[in-house]
């Protein structure tokens, strides 16, 4: 049975020591929020309660010296969100270090994936 190599996949998480951590759930919360120009809609997307989405917001605040994310009460027009030029450039530097490793690591994650025991095919 061959593996089929596009089923292993890296996940990476950059721990700061007491400062925190980034990861893909964080980095994916900062890209929906960019599109979608809100921290509910985003946190909805991603099957996210709205008090754990504006939680992680607030967490990737403290961490950075300046604000990734700006938010604007709701009203008459509807509440929003955009990342500030801080919150972009946190989101490119972790995708960029992101695909950096995928590249760089690929040999190998194929390796260790010719190594997994087969499973039997389910019928």
């Amino acid at each position: 049975m061959d593996h089929d190599t596009r089923r292993s996949r890296l996940r990476i998480r950059i721990h700061f020591d007491d400062h925190g951590m980034i990861g893909p759930g964080k980095a994916e919360l900062l890209e929906r929020i960019d599109r979608c120009g809100s921290i509910a809609a985003a946190g909805r997307e991603m099957g996210m309660s709205y008090k754990r989405a504006w939680e992680l917001v607030g967490t990737l605040n403290a961490m950075f010296r300046d604000p990734v994310v700006e938010s604007t009460r709701g009203g008459p027009g509807g509440g929003g969100a955009v990342l500030t030029e801080a919150g972009r450039e946190v989101l490119n530097l972790y995708q960029a270090f992101e695909r950096e490793v995928a590249e760089a690591g690929a040999g190998r994650i194929a390796a260790l994936h010719s190594r997994l025991k087969d499973l039997p095919e389910e019928r």
